[in-house]
């Protein structure tokens, strides 16, 4: 996102507004509409163009369809998981097409077709004082808890499987490719991610309490378009 200097800062507003915790918000195929309260759509007022999201049926399931032009905007919700031994994410998603400019490694190729946003608590034991710095002032301006960390799990242009990085606009944001390229554009992928290991892998150590997921089909710094399907989001012990 070019006009954010972190990307943490896409979860601010929406932890603020937010009315309530649920352990378990995130399955789509058990709500009829997007406006009941526990989803909550994000846009930026810098950016006009904003993707759009609906709930569709898609081979016989509830699922969400998110169409993205020359836009970003993301859907999120509120949740609290306080992480033990072993904690599963698990999730199905398609993708229309990748963009031809994506690059997960600079801020002007920052666009993905689809990803998804685990959002962490901040955690003052494993923070640097800088960090303890910027954190407490952005504090100040909610009664809410802030994120503190973020897990990103994409699907990518050319960032190979597997591969772990910085996102360019976040130290505290790590970018993970569960899909890339075009080999398998409109298909069903099913993932399965331990959220112990990778935000371990990620940022040296264990993971604090998971406050917020969310789900974003982003091509304002592309400005390129595609389409994105994502289905139930689970996460579970």
């Amino acid at each position: 996102m070019k006009c954010l200097n972190s990307i943490i800062l896409l979860l601010i507003c929406m932890l603020s507004l937010a009315k309530s915790y649920a352990q378990s918000p995130q399955v789509f195929s058990e709500i009829d509409n997007l406006s009941n309260g526990t989803w909550m759509p994000l846009t930026f007022k810098n950016i006009s163009k904003h993707t759009d999201y609906q709930l569709v049926v898609e081979e016989g399931r509830t699922v969400v369809h998110a169409s993205t032009e020359n836009s970003a905007s993301l859907l999120v919700t509120k949740t609290n998981v306080k992480p033990d031994e072993r904690l599963k994410l698990d999730w199905c998603w398609k993708v229309s097409n990748v963009f031809e400019s994506g690059d997960a490694l600079s801020k002007s190729g920052d666009d993905y077709p689809a990803r998804i946003y685990i959002a962490f608590a901040f955690d003052a034991k494993s923070a640097t004082f800088m960090e303890k710095l910027k954190y407490n002032a952005a504090n100040t301006f909610t009664e809410d808890t802030l994120p503190g960390s973020a897990l990103n799990y994409i699907w990518a242009n050319k960032l190979p499987v597997g591969q772990i990085v910085t996102n360019p606009y976040s130290e505290q944001t790590k970018m993970i490719a569960v899909q890339s390229g075009k080999a398998k554009l409109g298909q069903w992928e099913c993932n399965s991610r331990d959220l112990i290991s990778d935000y371990k892998i990620a940022f040296g150590h264990s993971p604090p309490p998971i406050i917020a997921i969310g789900i974003m089909s982003d091509s304002d710094n592309t400005g390129e378009s595609a389409e994105a399907w994502y289905g139930d989001i689970r996460i579970e012990d």
